[in-house]
């Protein structure tokens, strides 16, 4: 156990020797304000050859062409949006790791609470009708039913 300990201790203590960010020291902007924006926008695009990472995650040169892209566009002077804004104009939206809400991703933003939705009126609709059908009444016995029921049940008991 205390092996164990000591192992995970170790790895925390060299967490920050890992770096999860591909951003290169060539890349990085000398002004810390415009690399700390060049750095959130970066985690909001999509590499195109990864897909599931961001620009900021990826070491594949289109995210390192990507990042430079970014760079350049804020010392030119625009803002977050026109980087976005241009990115998306030269490669889609698909470049976006959270597609902007539109008619055409209405879909794609709507379909997780419409499933949501359809789920639970389908559990209120099931559990409405096994109540229904929990409370009608039963029919009793007749009394001819009732004698062939005890008759059943002495020839049970008897040997």
């Amino acid at each position: 156990m205390r092996r164990v300990f000591l192992l995970v201790f170790a790895l925390l203590l060299s967490a920050p020797a890992f770096s999860w960010a591909a951003v290169q020291p060539d890349e990085m902007l000398q002004d810390q304000v415009l690399e700390a924006r060049a750095r959130a926008l970066s985690q909001q695009l999509r590499c195109m050859v990864c897909q599931n990472e961001s620009i900021d995650e990826s070491d594949a040169p289109l995210a390192h062409d990507l990042r430079v892209l970014v760079r350049e566009r804020l010392k030119a002077g625009d803002s977050d949006a026109q980087v976005l804004d241009f990115l998306v104009a030269r490669y889609g939206e698909f470049v976006l790791l959270k597609p902007r809400l539109s008619w055409r991703t209405a879909i794609l933003w709507g379909l997780p609470p419409g499933l949501l939705f359809c789920g639970i009126t389908v559990l209120v609709v099931a559990a409405t009708r096994r109540r229904v059908r929990v409370q009608e009444p039963v029919a009793s016995l007749t009394s001819a039913e009732q004698a062939r029921l005890k008759k059943i049940l002495a020839d049970s008991r008897s040997p």
